[in-house]
Order: C-alpha cells, then structure tokens, then sequence
C-alpha cells in the first residue's frame, strides 16, 4: 500500500506542514484561505492525502465525499494560483527526499489535482 511505503501519517503531516508554511507567505495563495489559522485547512488537506493514498478513511468519515470541486469552487483558482500552490507543494515534496518511484505517483497526482481544481 502506498500510505504506508510513504511512512504513513508521518510523511503527510511533514508534507502538508511544510507546504502551508509556504502558503501562510504566498501573496496569491494566502487570500484563498480566509481563516485567521491554517491549521484547519493543513488538517483537512492532510487526511485527504492520506486517505486518497490508501490511509484512514477519517476524511470521509468527517467530512463526506471529497467533492473536491464543489469545496474550491467558492475560491478562484486560475493559472497564478494552480501555478503557486504546484511550486509550494513541490518543495514541499523535494524536502520528503522520496525514491523516483515513490515520488512518482505522489507529484502526478498533484499535478492532476492542480489542473482540475483549475475554475478561471
């Protein structure tokens, strides 16, 4: 199972911390998240992940299906942002030191995410 050859919570809570540090200084990123605290944003964003890669369920179990979507339609996301939060989460994803082949599958989804999430 991927989750677990990742390192499991581990390696999600590191990832996401250190790509809403990021975020928290981003010009273009920040405004697309109106709570004062990231925390809850870095929370949601890292059970997804875990779950998507074959972890706990707990984002489903919290929040219902993903809708991932419907969730970001609220927000604009165009080329500036799918381009800023790309650049934070490969940082983010290069200080994870991954093997190619664990990287792999990890950065195309993330890729794909970006461009789908895409609504301007």
């Amino acid at each position: 199972m991927l989750y677990e050859q990742l390192g499991g919570e581990r390696f999600f809570r590191d990832l996401v911390s250190r790509f809403y540090v990021g975020v928290a200084q981003d010009p273009v990123l920040r405004p697309l998240y109106p709570e004062e605290d990231l925390g809850p944003a870095e929370e949601r964003l890292r059970l997804f992940l875990m779950q998507y890669f074959g972890g706990p369920t707990t984002y489903s179990e919290q929040r219902g299906h993903p809708r991932l979507r419907m969730r970001h339609m609220g927000f604009a996301v165009g080329e500036a942002e799918q381009q800023a939060w790309l650049r934070h989460m490969r940082l983010s994803l290069d200080q994870a030191q991954l093997s190619p082949e664990l990287e792999e599958p990890v950065w195309s989804y993330f890729l794909q995410a970006a461009q789908f999430l895409r609504n301007r």
